[in-house]
């Protein structure tokens, strides 16, 4: 799948998502925050549902921190907890 990422198709695609969030993280956004989005995150994955990986509905953009909590498989859930630990 990671030669998806890299065509044409899904490089418009992300410009286009992220052009139409406002540039925006949409999560952050929810409670006030305005965070640049770095990512385009499908919502449901493209393993799984591989259909979905072009539709407008499945995709939204985020900033990394906000990416990494979708990916708790990818250590999300362990960034957020040890961010939690710290003092400061």
């Amino acid at each position: 799948m990671g030669t998806f990422y890299k065509t044409a198709r899904w490089k418009k695609k992300r410009g286009g998502i992220l052009q139409r969030d406002g540039y925006m993280c949409t999560e952050c956004y929810k409670y006030g925050r305005r965070i640049d989005a770095t990512t385009v995150h499908h919502i449901k994955s493209i393993e799984q549902f591989p259909e979905l990986a072009l539709t407008d509905s499945n995709l939204v953009s985020l900033c990394e921190p906000c990416h990494n909590k979708k990916h708790p498989e990818k250590g999300g859930s362990l960034l957020r907890k040890d961010f939690k630990k710290r003092p400061y």
